[in-house]
């Protein structure tokens, strides 16, 4: 998948090589290459695919649809596909943020889902099949144990990190906020140690953008004026004034909400220098990033249009309470 078969390889758009496992002699096909569906002679000798990865719980993260991709193979070619499936680190109650638009599908959106949807890896796989239309033949292996209500790091089970910016539970737990920061020029924290945690700029003022965050009074949530100085990626090698999250109460915490606050509150303060991510995100090529990012335009020109942040949360309530009605069928625990 993205991020290498070891989980080595840094973010969008860098490609790992088909190749040959030294430990077994066992051939590694890449399905972030060339292709990202299994292609007939991959699975000529195979009867079935295990997918056994680990997800983050938000739509914006690959996984989930290197798993559909595979699934559309086994389909075509009469395979038979087993999803093991895996904890949602940050839950399986809460959903939050908009629905992806038809329009503004990509590899980081592939179905019509919530930026935080609440569900496990094998229930979305199963969502995928039926919901959705895929139509394979599908095995989910349900965990026993796990609970709706569980964190990760409260399963007992160590955390391995799925990519090189998700080292802890605590990195789950913010990406669904400020992954929105991929689709600027901004950091994300990429090269420092809190990759999702750090966000900011040269251009800011840690203190006003912590202030501004701060007059929302998001529950779960503190906002601590930083500066960081990120070693690769976006900013690198300059002063960023910021905020890093702490997050002091995970089941008040709002992530979605709050990363477009994050955004608004940026080009709100520094318009001037706030720019949208200049490079393609995705392979998608004729859009803006922040929209690929978003899975819509409506976000971006909301906050361009200077939309209050309760406009642009209402504006979710509908796609929220059909995808809930939705996803109810598909659920395991």
């Amino acid at each position: 998948p993205q991020h290498g078969i070891r989980g080595d390889v840094q973010d969008n758009m860098i490609e790992t090589d088909h190749t040959v496992d030294k430990r077994t002699g066992l051939p590694i096909y890449s399905l972030y290459s060339e292709t990202r569906e299994p292609t007939d002679a991959m699975l000529e000798n195979v009867d079935t695919i295990v997918f056994d990865l680990q997800d983050v719980g938000c739509r914006i993260y690959t996984f989930v649809y290197t798993m559909a991709n595979c699934m559309r193979a086994a389909k075509r070619l009469g395979k038979r596909i087993v999803v093991c499936d895996r904890p949602n680190p940050i839950g399986g109650n809460a959903i939050e943020g908009n629905i992806t638009e038809h329009d503004f599908k990509s590899f980081v959106g592939q179905f019509e889902i919530p930026t935080r949807h609440g569900m496990t890896t094998g229930e979305l796989a199963r969502m995928f099949n039926e919901h959705f239309g895929i139509g394979c033949e599908l095995e989910v292996v349900t965990m026993q144990g796990w609970r709706r209500d569980m964190w990760g790091d409260e399963t007992g089970l160590a955390w391995v990190l799925p990519s090189p910016n998700i080292p802890t539970v605590d990195s789950c737990v913010v990406f669904p906020a400020t992954v929105h920061i991929e689709g600027t020029e901004m950091s994300e924290g990429r090269g420092t140690t809190k990759p999702f945690e750090l966000n900011g700029a040269p251009f800011i003022d840690a203190y006003d953008w912590a202030a501004a965050l701060d007059a929302y009074s998001f529950p779960g949530v503190a906002f601590r004026q930083t500066n960081f100085i990120p070693t690769f990626q976006k900013c690198a090698g300059q002063l960023c004034g910021g905020v890093q999250i702490h997050v002091t109460d995970r089941e008040a915490f709002t992530p979605v909400i709050v990363g477009i606050a994050m955004i608004k509150t940026a080009y709100d303060l520094y318009t001037e220098h706030f720019e949208w991510k200049k490079d393609p995100y995705e392979y998608v090529f004729d859009q803006n990033p922040f929209d690929v990012v978003c899975g819509t335009d409506k976000i971006r020109k909301a906050i361009e249009s200077g939309a209050s942040l309760k406009e642009i949360e209402n504006s979710w309530a509908d796609g929220l309470k059909d995808f809930a009605e939705a996803r109810r069928a598909y659920l395991l625990y």
